[in-house]
């Protein structure tokens, strides 16, 4: 065999193709049913190496040249098996050539890197039969055993059949039987006989007179003088709820049909305790609410029926839910009888109030003015569920109600904006007040001065403050300014609604325009007086806009928050009894800059460092993700690493043990938040640690004290260092995590550890805390900025020998499709790396 060193690789693969055909031809022509087994195998090998041939994607790398030489060894050895004729077991041995030639061929897979999917799970499924292969003991192909020749079509039927067949016979012989047994037994009946029985008679008497009755109706022998004299039809209606159920359906059939032949019999059955007694049916099983429903709906063109059966408790409530269900003959008729009912506004609302909503609009629509009213206020007054509310919506409640509001008198006004406002909770309602218009109109009403619409000011509000959170309400692009004018002229409620409103808009991601707008009329001086308003609900939703604001105008807060501002501030995060003010509070001092000093003496002077860290250790399960975010943003004011005397208030004051914990426990904003923090805190970790020199200290420090990365010792609150503080673990379980939008500020924290002085302490340390791993792994899906940091410490860490060979050829994947397809402003850092890896120059070809 010829060197594969000497080969061209498509030169290789043709060899080793034609190798396969020749021991697969072999295997065939040997006529063993285990060879052949094999030979079928090996074609599908044929395949995938045909395949490797023509696909580039595949390397000619050593790796996979050795893959191909073992494959051909073991082609070679299956050829002079096969031909042997003294070979023994050879399930056994041509189970571990399979394996072998598997093993040889998951090696391909391993070696090509860049191999497109469809590919690799092509090579990966024929690696995983070839390896879990099981070949029988026998040459031949396995097959299953017989199991006994299939049963004669002309073979007689089983007795089992015939059994059933003379069952079913004799169950129709018998009702027949039975049949004939009552009619025969009614010659010895009178009518006083069989009235006695319907109305006293036990389950037997009834059951035999009721089923000679109806025998009797079904033939024509039965009269309606006969059925009045007697009181047929009241007798079967108070045996309804006494007899069995079988006997219940009998009844409402009997019913139904004496009914549609008989005027008189269908008044007899329009009384309220005879509605009662059926109503009941329908409560019971599907077949008895069928018949019910039905019953009723025939009885339902008499007009006392529709006044009486909407005063039965529950009936409308069982129609509605039969009009859901999932009998479509019951569903029909609940449908028509409701439909019938309806016609009495009455029985509209009741219906509305079970949930269907049709005859309720089809009122607001269509209806006399009192019927709107009078629906519009139900609705107002109506604990709705969302999916209410979207039924009302989807079946057009919305639009008439606004027309209401447009056109009506104050009356028909206030009806329909209270009804709007339960309606306005949905989004989608929402969207259509908007389409409808009714923004312009709101407006309009709170600018106006006429008392006899003040009544109406106070729904327009929460409306508004319900359509603002809907982005749509931008396409008005001066509303802010109009709801801002209005703030100091309106009552408390109105202007609770009206800041909501504000914050609804002002947070919209597409609001900047009108956020610039609100920037030039002076939002942020306008909202301060706010902070110190006695009601509560006032304060709180100034708070939660001024928030917002904080957010998008920073440089406006600067100039507006005074030190009585701030102090107003910090007094409401100690004092509030509600956290959503505290969040709110805490929120707007960490969006002021950083840059801001005078901000900052101020908030040191207040105590606010001792108020925020007691009140996150004081009950740290309730506190909410945005406190937790607040405060660990503006612990990043007090750990500037320009300012160690801040620093050391933060720690002095237990600040770094909590920022630890919420790298653990926070929101992944908070987590953010804190590793930044606590990467400010480490930046002077080298400076402020202690010499090994016993010269430094008049008592010498505990041995638990000294740091090995810094190489001195650390005490958490003198030196920040991040190591005796157990801050890198949960660092590096971030990266460990699959949200990566921490990832820069976890890289930033630990870069600390690998300063000039300190680097191969720190990379040791990192590397031992599964840092390395973590680093790797997160790099290809990593931010840009992300990346180069990474990159940045790897190139520290390889420069200690034994981690660059113990991780170097787990990052140079990576690396290498960095340099082919990462930003370009990480090549030169890649490069750098990939030399450091002496891969450079072997894999130049990518740059």
């Amino acid at each position: 065999m010829k060197k594969t060193d000497s080969r061209a690789f498509p030169e290789l693969i043709s060899e080793l193709v034609a190798s396969v055909e020749e021991v697969s031809s072999i295997a065939k022509d040997s006529e063993k049913g285990l060879f052949i087994e094999f030979s079928c195998l090996l074609n599908k090998l044929g395949l995938i190496l045909s395949d490797i041939k023509d696909n580039k994607d595949v390397m000619d790398t050593r790796t996979i040249r050795k893959a191909i030489e073992s494959i051909e060894k073991e082609l070679q050895r299956v050829k002079t098996l096969i031909k042997s004729p003294d070979s023994k077991q050879p399930n056994t041995w041509i189970e571990n050539v399979t394996q072998d030639l598997g093993r040889s061929l998951g090696l391909v897979l391993f070696a090509s890197i860049d191999l497109h999917l469809e590919m690799k799970e092509k090579i990966s499924a024929l690696h995983k039969e070839f390896m879990n292969v099981r070949f029988n003991g026998s040459l031949a192909p396995s097959s299953s055993p017989s199991l006994g020749p299939s049963p004669s079509p002309s073979r007689p039927p089983s007795p089992s059949h015939g059994y059933e067949f003379v069952t079913a016979n004799a169950s129709e012989t018998e009702i027949e039987e039975e049949r004939t047994e009552i009619i025969e037994e009614r010659s010895n009946l009178t009518i006083d006989d069989v009235i006695l029985q319907l109305k006293y008679g036990n389950d037997e008497e009834f059951n035999f007179a009721l089923l000679w009755f109806n025998e009797s109706i079904r033939q024509g022998l039965i009269t309606n003088e006969w059925i009045n004299e007697g009181g047929i039809v009241l007798i079967l209606v108070n045996r309804l709820s006494s007899c069995k159920p079988n006997n219940r359906l009998i009844i409402l059939r009997i019913l139904q049909k004496l009914a549609s032949e008989n005027s008189e019999n269908k008044e007899k059955m329009a009384d309220a305790a005879s509605l009662s007694a059926l109503v009941k049916s329908l409560t019971r099983d599907t077949e008895e609410r069928r018949e019910a429903v039905g019953l009723l709906l025939d009885l339902s063109d008499l007009q006392a029926v529709w006044r009486r059966l909407g005063r039965i408790q529950g009936c409308i409530v069982m129609l509605v839910t039969m009009l859901n269900g999932d009998d479509p003959i019951a569903s029909s008729n609940a449908g028509k009888l409701l439909n019938a009912l309806s016609s009495n506004t009455q029985n509209a609302l009741h219906m509305a109030e079970a949930g269907y909503f049709k005859p309720l609009v089809h009122y607001l629509k269509e209806g006399s003015d009192m019927s709107k009213i009078l629906m519009a206020t139900a609705l107002s007054r109506m604990e709705l569920t969302d999916q209410s509310r979207a039924s009302l919506g989807e079946d057009g409640a919305v639009e008439p109600l606004v027309k209401m509001f447009n056109a009506g008198k104050l009356e028909a006004k206030l009806s329909a904006l209270n009804a709007l406002q339960n309606l306005s909770n949905l989004s989608e309602n929402v969207q259509r007040l908007i389409n409808s218009g009714i923004v312009v109109s709101l407006l309009q009403l709170l600018f106006s001065v006429t008392s006899v619409l003040m009544t109406l000011r106070e729904p327009a509000s929460a409306i508004l403050a319900r359509i603002a959170k809907s982005e749509s309400i931008l396409v008005n692009q001066d509303v802010a300014q109009q709801m801002l004018s209005l703030l100091n002229l309106s009552s408390p409620i109105i202007q609770c609604h009206l800041l909501q409103a504000l914050n609804s808009i002002a947070g919209h991601p597409n609001a900047s325009k009108v956020r610039s707008k609100m920037k030039e009329n002076g939002v942020i001086h306008l909202l301060l007086p706010f902070l110190t308003e006695s009601n509560m609900k006032i304060r709180t939703s100034a708070l939660d806009l001024l928030y917002t604001l904080s957010q998008h105008l920073p440089e406006e807060l600067t100039e507006q928050l005074g030190e009585s501002h701030l102090n107003t501030i910090v007094n409401i995060i100690s004092s509030s009894p509600l956290e959503t003010d505290k969040a709110a509070a805490v929120g707007i001092l960490s969006n002021i800059p950083i840059s801001n000093k005078k901000a900052t003496e101020v908030l040191k002077k207040s105590n606010l460092l001792p108020i925020l860290i007691s009140m996150m250790n004081s009950s740290p399960s309730m506190i909410s993700n945005s406190l937790a975010e607040g405060v660990a943003g503006v612990l990043i004011r007090f750990t500037v690493p320009s300012d160690k005397k801040l620093q050391l208030l933060a720690a002095q004051n237990e600040a770094i043990p909590l920022l630890v914990k919420l790298l653990s426990c926070g929101s992944l904003v908070a987590k953010c938040r804190a590793a930044a923090a606590l990467a400010q805190l480490s930046q002077n970790s080298v400076s402020l640690r202690k010499s090994k020199k016993k010269s430094w200290f008049c008592v010498p420090p505990s041995a638990a004290a000294f740091c090995n990365v810094h190489d001195g010792y650390c005490i958490v609150n003198n030196t920040f260092c991040l190591v005796k503080a157990g801050a890198i673990p949960p660092l590096i379980q971030i990266l460990e995590g699959k949200e990566r939008e921490a990832d820069e500020a976890v890289l930033n924290a630990m870069a600390t550890l690998l300063q000039d002085e300190i680097w191969e302490n720190g990379s040791d340390y990192i590397a031992k805390n599964a840092g390395v791993e973590a680093i790797i792994k997160i790099m290809e899906t990593a931010s840009v900025k992300a990346q180069e940091k990474a990159l940045w410490i790897l190139e520290r860490v390889f420069g200690v020998e034994e981690l660059r060979v113990k991780y170097g050829e787990s990052a140079q994947v990576v690396l290498i499709d960095l340099a082919q397809k990462g930003d370009p402003r990480l090549k030169s850092t890649t490069a750098k790396l990939l030399a450091q890896l002496e891969l450079l120059q072997f894999q130049s070809s990518y740059f």
